[in-house]
């Protein structure tokens, strides 16, 4: 641990401790919950709270605070000028604020989905206007998520919304589904200022990594009557990206046979030369036979777990990413009594990008497992660490592939929400809701890519000392178009996602603030559609003929340098500190490629295939919810001071039905499932204010997370040509199950100051585990006719020889089942302080989360872990804020994690984890004196420091992946009249 991270710990923790020792967190009041009335979120109507004029960061502060001191739930609120004066380029960035949000983010540095209190985005409910959403987009710029529950918050601009809450805790009123929490999105309204107001933000965004600047800019403008408002929104923004890096897609050892009786796990397709290939050179005799272990300088035990990259390559991603949102809310106001409100909102956001990879061949380069197979390297003078990762060598007879790929995807999204409240009376309250909401993506992502003649004496020169980036060199020029490239394969794959959901909302209040009862019945329906398409071997046979040959395609290998260009950019890796090997490497002519192969045709007659290229499992999931609940809410004094209790129960009934499209034989079925299941989910609130300054808190409450939708596809994938072995989804996966404890409160020190802390506990139940159970071939319902020749033969010849019909015949299943429980506990710290007493408008304001994760299960010999989980998290802002001018500095610092279970690339132990990594980013703004102060000048700089994204196989020195988002400074005005 560095000293400084030491300090920064130490430091919030111990102030925390000291300003409070109330065991207290932020917590937010029903009122501002998300499942709350849509209608009337925009201004909270306890107490003090709702004579808050928001203004300047301090007067969002104060909202905040404000919000939690009314509250009987843990969360946290960020109200209007905070979303707009954090240096946030969407709604995740700005979320990331808060205490115990982990953000997810893409190559580009862009924060896309958040995580709250560990768990993965999955785990976290995400709503707009109090209503649930999904959008069918991929999860950043080259990913492939979408598949599952996660929302990704990048689609959405902060200059369209007013308010985001946060609810760490449940209430029975919580629509269900977020174990790790419940996010609300709030979207500006014409009421949240009346009057006629239009407000403009132009700004500039430059990135460092390739010197562009793109647009971004924003125009709201509203009117209100005594009883009519309209709003009108847009928001657009055009940047050009760059990003370079490396990745390895895993590390692997090679294949050396049995080992002290125990043959080698790892493997992946690769294995050393067992005879001396063509021009190997280093005084080896071609055709002879070669002693590996002898060659290397290891212990044969030491080179058979050596590891090296699976696919070492320097990485360079560039391309147009474009966004533009609209947003139109309308409110009308009769009566004090009858509120009506509807609120819209479309966006569009464009990705085209190219991804060029220059691959160290590894995987498929041992002698013969492959048409492109080089006959095996030659190791020569390896050193490795105490871990066995290789750290130098020569590697003899290696090979390089380039990997060019076009990413052009589009994602539209549209939600309309109408609202109505009714008070016909002071005691009786009438909510109703309707929602629906639209969303489709799809990707074209064709693959081109070319090989070094195998056994052309191609040497890799490998240097891992430092740990950090290895180090690639060779004797050839990779940035040549003549250096003997031939073809190796080419891919065509589609992949298309749509989301709809429709909902309604009915929430009845009768009493008044010392006691009164809510009732509720929400109906909601959800539906993802993934489906895949892929015509990459019809391509590959007209492109390059058969293996890929070049002999009878329409480009044969002799034409490939034709179409071959010389590298893009002149200083790749200048964001990167010390040797990252070569630096330049070739790329393909894609249009003269798709001009010359008549890809346009193949593209539009893919057939559809099982797996998405996108990775994930294809197929549709329809999900309906059933809800209903009750509240109890009472105010009452217990020792003579104020005591808040807010009790309830809620029930949910989920019917799901799924479509996995199976590749039995050479065709796709389509198999169909489906499941029902209830769940009462009981919660407690309690706060209690033994002085008029602190506030203590209780929350006991279960919670509930479906399944992921990947999961429980019923897809079915024979692994052998018996038909006896197979791999499926599981769609009778059971919901995960959460009893969740808080305990914790806030010690308020005036205006915008309070210190809290909170411990809690999550014991999470239905974890998935991959397991084999044995069924009867009948069960899987697959048609014989689809199988293969060999696999019904297979079946036939056991069902003779056992006398057992085909369809009792028993199978081998893995598939994913609900086994076991992990428990997370916790603390968080929070403090706020104004330091006018030092410098007038100085501040600052600092959180901190501390998760610790206990199982009893354990997984190929490994403990099971919730993935993505930081043990240590904190986020440090200082502000300024005085005489028109304010500045913000943020520190968010996220511990290393663990991001996948073991067994990665057949190593029993392997686990994939993610760096330590700290942002600085830093948002300054000046009020022109002149112009009535309506214009205010804005600087935005992101990733100060230039902190990468890195992430590992199994050990620190072993990296998985490495990006340099570098840094970016936005810069522009933002007008209010």
């Amino acid at each position: 641990m560095s000293s400084r991270t030491l300090m920064f710990r130490s430091a919030l923790f111990a102030a925390s401790a000291i300003g409070s020792l109330t065991l207290a967190q932020a917590a937010f009041a029903q009122d501002a919950a998300p499942q709350t009335d849509p209608a009337t979120a925009a201004a909270p109507q306890d107490g003090d709270v709702a004579d808050i004029v928001v203004t300047g960061i301090r007067g969002s502060l104060q909202s905040a605070t404000n919000a939690k001191k009314s509250a009987v739930a843990f969360g946290d609120s960020i109200f209007a000028e905070d979303i707009g004066k954090l240096p946030a380029t969407n709604l995740a960035e700005t979320l990331n604020r808060m205490p115990g949000v982990r953000l997810n983010r893409d190559i580009t540095g862009e924060g896309t989905q958040v995580a709250i209190r560990g768990l993965g985005p999955s785990f976290s409910k995400v709503l707009l206007n109090g209503s649930q959403i999904a959008v069918a987009s991929d999860g950043g710029t080259t990913g492939g998520g979408g598949g599952n529950r996660e929302v990704d918050l990048d689609f959405f601009p902060s200059e369209l919304f007013t308010r985001l809450d946060l609810a760490k805790s449940a209430t029975a009123s919580t629509i269900e589904g977020g174990i790790a929490g419940t996010v609300n999105l709030r979207n500006a309204r014409p009421f949240d200022k009346p009057g006629t107001h239009v407000t403009v933000v132009a700004q500039g965004q430059y990135t460092d990594t390739n010197d562009r600047i793109g647009p971004r800019g924003a125009i709201v403008a509203s009117h209100t009557t005594d009883t009519f408002g309209i709003l009108l929104g847009v928001a657009g923004v055009k940047t050009k990206t760059r990003v370079d890096g490396f990745e390895s897609v895993g590390w692997t050892d090679g294949d050396l046979g049995t080992v002290n009786g125990v043959r080698n796990a790892g493997g992946n397709n690769f294995s050393y030369a067992s005879v001396v290939p063509r021009n190997t050179g280093h005084g080896l005799v071609v055709g002879q036979p070669v002693d590996v272990v002898a060659t290397s300088g290891l212990t044969r035990d030491q080179l058979s777990t050596a590891l090296i990259p699976r696919l070492g390559r320097n990485t360079l991603t560039e391309g147009d990413r474009s966004r533009i949102s609209a947003l139109a809310s309308v409110e009308w106001r009769p009566s004090d009594a009858l509120h009506f409100a509807i609120d819209g909102i479309w966006a569009k956001s464009k990705r085209d990008y190219s991804k060029v990879n220059m691959n160290w061949q590894v995987r498929n380069s041992g002698p013969g497992s492959t048409p492109q197979s080089t006959g095996g390297m030659i190791p020569i003078d390896l050193t490795v660490d105490d871990n066995n990762v290789v750290t130098s060598g020569t590697f003899a007879n290696s090979s390089f592939f380039l990997e060019a790929s076009l990413y052009k995807q589009t994602t539209h999204f549209w939600n309309i929400n109408p609202s109505v409240t009714w008070e016909p009376t002071d005691k009786l309250k009438v909510v109703a809701n309707l929602n629906m909401s639209k969303s489709r993506f799809f990707r074209e992502q064709p693959t081109w890519a070319f090989q070094t003649t195998p056994q052309s004496g191609v040497d890799v020169y490998y240097d891992n000392t430092d740990g950090y980036y290895p180090s690639i060199t060779t004797n050839i020029d990779l940035n040549s178009p003549n250096a003997g490239w031939q073809w190796y394969r080419q891919n065509v794959q589609n992949v298309r996602r749509k989301t709809e959901t429709q909902g309604a909302h009915l929430d009845v209040t009768y009493g008044d603030e010392y006691l009164n009862v809510k009732l509720g019945g929400a109906y909601d329906r959800a539906k993802r559609f993934v489906r895949a398409f892929d015509n990459s071997m019809a391509y590959q046979a007209t492109v390059c003929g058969a293996n890929c040959a070049g002999l009878t395609g329409s480009i044969t290998n002799a034409q490939v340098p034709q179409y071959l260009l010389p590298m893009s950019v002149s200083n790749f890796g200048h964001l990167a500190s010390g040797d990252i090997g070569y630096t330049s490497f070739i790329r393909p002519d894609f249009q003269k490629i798709i001009d010359a192969t008549n890809y346009n045709q193949f593209r539009d007659s893919a057939p559809e295939a099982r797996g998405a290229v996108t990775g994930g499992s294809t197929g549709d999931v329809d999900e309906k919810v059933w809800g209903a609940y009750f509240e109890i809410n009472g105010k009452t004094t217990f020792l003579g001071r104020d005591l808040d209790v807010n009790a309830g129960m809620r029930y949910a009934r989920t019917q799901q039905n799924v479509v996995g499209p199976s590749q039995v034989g050479v065709e796709i079925v389509e198999l169909v499932a489906n499941s029902t299941y209830e769940n009462f989910l009981p919660a407690l609130n309690v706060s209690w204010s033994p002085m008029d300054n602190l506030k203590l808190r209780f929350s006991a409450s279960r919670t509930m997370t479906r399944p992921e939708a990947g999961n429980i596809l019923p897809g079915i994938t024979f692994s052998d040509p018996t038909a006896l072995e197979a791999s499926a989804g599981n769609p009778n996966l059971k919901p995960f199950l959460s009893d969740n404890f808080d305990i914790g409160g806030e010690y308020y020190t005036g205006g915008i100051g309070y210190v809290g802390l909170t411990a809690f506990q999550k014991n999470i139940d239905g974890f998935t585990q991959n397991q084999t159970s044995e069924v009867s071939f009948g069960s899987l319902n697959i048609p014989l006719e689809t199988l293969q020749s060999t696999q019904l033969g297979a079946l036939q010849d056991r069902a003779r020889r056992t006398g057992v019909a085909i369809e009792n015949l028993p199978i081998n299943v893995n598939r994913p089942v609900n086994l076991d429980a992990i428990r997370l506990r916790g603390l968080e710290a929070t403090w706020v302080q104004p330091l006018d007493f030092l410098v007038k408008g100085l501040g600052f304001s600092a959180n901190g989360t501390y998760i610790k994760q206990s199982s009893n299960s354990f997984v190929n010999g490994v403990k099971l872990i919730a993935t993505g989980v930081p043990k240590w998290s904190y986020n440090l802002q200082g502000f300024y804020e005085n005489g028109g001018l304010s500045v913000s500095l943020n520190y968010v610092w996220n511990d290393k994690t663990v991001t996948s279970g073991p067994g990665q690339n057949g190593i029993s132990t392997a686990r994939l984890g993610s760096d330590a990594r700290g942002q600085l980013d830093l948002s300054a703004g000046y009020q022109l004196p002149f112009f009535n102060k309506a214009v205010r000048l804005t600087v935005d700089v992101l990733n100060i420091t230039n902190e990468p994204i890195r992430s590992t196989f199994a050990y620190d020195n072993a990296p998985y992946s490495i990006f340099y988002p570098g840094t970016s400074v936005l810069a522009g005005i933002r007008a209010n009249f």
